[in-house]
C-alpha cells in the first residue's frame, strides 16, 4: 500500500514524521514486513536519528552547513547547490522493519523529513511492504 503525505516546510529544518509513518502502517493492517519512506525532491531527504533532544537536529543542521556551505563559485542558477549536496549526503529514503504491527525503531529514534531549501510545499511517500 502506498500513502502520500503533504508537508509545508520552512527554509531549512528537520520535521519528525514518525507519527505519520506509524499512521500509514496502522491503516495498512500489515503486522510484519517493512515500510519504505521516500522523498521525491532533490533538495530534501529522509533520515532516522534521535528524537529526544531537539539540539540534535540543530547540531546536525549546523554540521551539514559546515560540510556543505553555500559557495559563490557554484554555478547552478537557482542558487541552491548546497541544498542538493546535503540531500545527496542524507539520502532520499529509509527502510524501517515492521514487527507485530509496530515500527522497529530504537528508543530514541525518529524518522525525519529533512528540508535543505524551502520554504516549500513538499510531499513524501510511505510504502508498506
Amino acid at each position: 500500500m502506498l500513502y502520500e503525505y503533504g508537508l509545508k516546510t520552512e527554509r531549512q529544518n528537520f520535521y519528525n514524521i514518525t507519527g505519520r509513518v506509524a499512521d500509514a502502517l496502522a491503516e495498512s493492517g500489515i503486522r510484519d514486513g517493512a515500510v519504505l519512506v521516500f522523498c521525491p525532491h532533490t533538495t530534501a531527504g529522509i533520515t532516522i536519528n534521535e528524537n529526544a533532544d531537539p539540539d540534535v537536529v540543530r547540531d546536525m543542521l549546523l554540521g551539514l552547513d559546515k560540510a556543505y556551505p553555500d559557495r559563490a563559485e557554484f554555478r547552478h542558477m537557482e542558487g541552491n547547490s548546497h541544498a542538493h549536496l546535503k540531500a545527496s549526503a542524507v539520502g532520499s529514503s529509509q527502510y524501517v522493519i515492521v514487527a507485530n504491527g509496530k515500527l522497529v525503531l530504537g528508543t530514541w529514534q525518529g524518522i525525519y523529513f529533512c528540508e535543505f531549501d524551502g520554504p516549500r510545499n513538499r510531499k513524501f511517500y510511505v510504502k508498506v511492504l
